[in-house]
């Protein structure tokens, strides 16, 4: 089964990284995946698929060389999961643009803070565009939207040269927080809000 995933982290040997693959298979305890990254046995990195945006933490249970630049990977949760890869997401997003503040420490170790727009919305977390300063997922920022503000955790970062260029994935820290302040789309994932048929004839 063949799914596109975002595999980063920090380790020893290859620092903070991340990189984007698809699975070669799949099952209830993890995936096999082609990686350039150079990775040992028993390193816990973190797996996200693409689609669903849903995230784990994995380690690594298994290596093979397969060339002089890429390896197959074996990346075995922590616990099996029947339904990860197969799972659509929790809550659906909502295309939402929204002015919000954020602020966080950049590869450097310098602190920032500048305005930047959502591009959707979850109940988990969001998309943002017009964030530079990030590159690599792991960090965590806060964004602030009014007077609301909420840790987030950077899980994924568009490609350099890509339409997704300085866009961020975040997923929030503080469940119980909302600081969106909209209405989300409760429906099926990416399905349109659609306002509810009047009972009058």
């Amino acid at each position: 089964m063949r799914v596109p995933v975002v595999i980063y982290g920090f380790t020893q040997k290859s620092g903070a990284f991340h990189e984007e693959t698809e699975t070669l298979t799949v099952n209830s305890s993890g995936a096999l995946v082609m990686l350039k990254t150079k990775l040992d046995v028993g390193d816990s990195v973190f797996l996200m698929h693409k689609t669903s945006r849903l995230e784990q933490e994995v380690r690594v249970a298994y290596l093979d060389a397969y060339s002089e630049r890429e390896n197959k990977v074996g990346l075995a949760f922590k616990r099996p999961i029947p339904d990860f890869w197969r799972k659509a997401r929790k809550h659906p997003r909502t295309p939402k643009t929204l002015k919000v503040v954020v602020s966080g420490t950049d590869a450097k170790g310098h602190r920032f803070k500048q305005s930047a727009y959502t591009i959707d919305l979850s109940r988990e977390g969001a998309r943002i565009d017009g964030i530079g300063f990030l590159t690599s997922p792991g960090q965590t920022i806060e964004v602030r939207r009014w007077w609301r503000k909420r840790n987030f955790r950077v899980v994924w970062i568009g490609q350099i040269g890509s339409n997704e260029n300085n866009q961020v994935g975040i997923f929030g820290l503080q469940s119980e927080k909302d600081i969106w302040g909209v209405p989300l789309n409760e429906g099926n994932p990416g399905k349109p809000l659609v306002p509810p048929k009047s009972s009058k004839k």
